[in-house]
């Protein structure tokens, strides 16, 4: 990992930890993921990895308890995230919550690291669920995966691929976009940038 975002990465906690930071933001990083593929793998490492380094990241298993509601905890922590982690598979599609929290997370306008895991983005696609998604539903998941899937990000088989450098990378390059969104969020405070707009879709949820 590179020492120079261990260190701008260092700054955006200190702001974070001594109340500098005014944000609701209750987690730094939402991964988006499909469980059947991922959350023993590459979505738990991920997550572990991060909170080795006290980057608060948001993992369905490891950030909810009995009792909570399941769209209204999810949806609050995409709402006040700052990065987006889609960890694409090949099961991905098949899930409705994936795409809604996908779409939510495009709709809020968060910076998206999409990663390829075992699949490649031309083989992506939204199905109709056999006839249980409405074509508003449909619409709104379509639009938000091919605004993902043409998003540069990383690619990785699971048989080749080396996972520490697919860990060190990803962690890498979110620590830098956590830096960079922080930078924005203080120019948003200041005035000096206009803050972003959202498209929230999720109130008769």
């Amino acid at each position: 990992m590179a020492r120079r975002s261990i260190l701008q990465f260092k700054n955006y906690r200190r702001r974070v930890l001594t109340g500098a930071d005014n944000s609701s933001s209750n987690c730094d990083v939402f991964i988006n993921h499909r469980g059947i593929d991922t959350k023993r793998n590459v979505a738990g490492l991920l997550h572990n990895n991060l909170s080795r380094l006290n980057v608060r990241s948001f993992l369905d298993r490891e950030s909810m308890r009995p009792g909570d509601n399941l769209f209204e905890k999810i949806n609050n922590a995409i709402r006040n995230c700052r990065v987006g982690v889609t960890i694409f598979s090949p099961n991905y599609c098949n899930s409705y919550f994936c795409l809604h929290e996908l779409a939510l997370i495009m709709e809020c306008k968060k910076k998206v690291i999409p990663i390829f895991y075992d699949v490649k983005p031309s083989e992506l696609r939204v199905l109709d669920g056999n006839g249980q998604r409405s074509p508003d539903e449909l619409w709104r998941f379509r639009c938000a995966l091919d605004e993902a899937r043409y998003t540069v990000g990383i690619t990785f088989d699971s048989i080749n691929g080396n996972w520490s450098d697919l860990m060190t990378n990803a962690t890498d390059i979110i620590l830098k976009t956590l830096d960079e969104e922080e930078h924005i969020y203080q120019q948003e405070q200041l005035g000096a940038v206009p803050p972003k707009n959202t498209t929230d879709h999720t109130n008769n949820i």
